[in-house]
């Protein structure tokens, strides 16, 4: 699946009505952790297909979600499911890291 650069207006949609679990990457473009991050996120993206929908959130143009989510460091990730926060990390996650998060959307 294509990976979805999620702002508040298209949010609500993208993620809190997304019919698949959201893996949703906070970063800037400024953050050199988040440039890693970013090569794993595309192959992690691709290889999970429609099983997962990965977005983007840039901190610095969407300062509101960044606050409400509490993002205090970047690269966080946060897992939502149905609407609903599951789980969230910090730092660069591998490809494995990835996969074993999206496994917990189910429980």
């Amino acid at each position: 699946m294509e990976i979805v650069t999620v702002t508040k207006d298209n949010f609500e949609k993208e993620v809190l009505q997304s019919d698949v679990p959201v893996i949703l990457d906070f970063w800037a473009g400024w953050c050199m952790p988040c440039k890693m991050q970013s090569p794993i996120l595309d192959a992690f993206a691709e290889e999970m297909g429609d099983a997962v929908k990965v977005g983007k959130v840039n901190v610095d143009e969407e300062s509101a979600l960044a606050l409400n989510y509490q993002i205090m460091s970047i690269p966080t990730l946060i897992l939502m499911n149905k609407g609903v926060f599951v789980k969230r990390v910090s730092g660069v996650q591998q490809a494995e890291d990835l996969k074993r998060l999206a496994s917990e959307a189910n429980g």
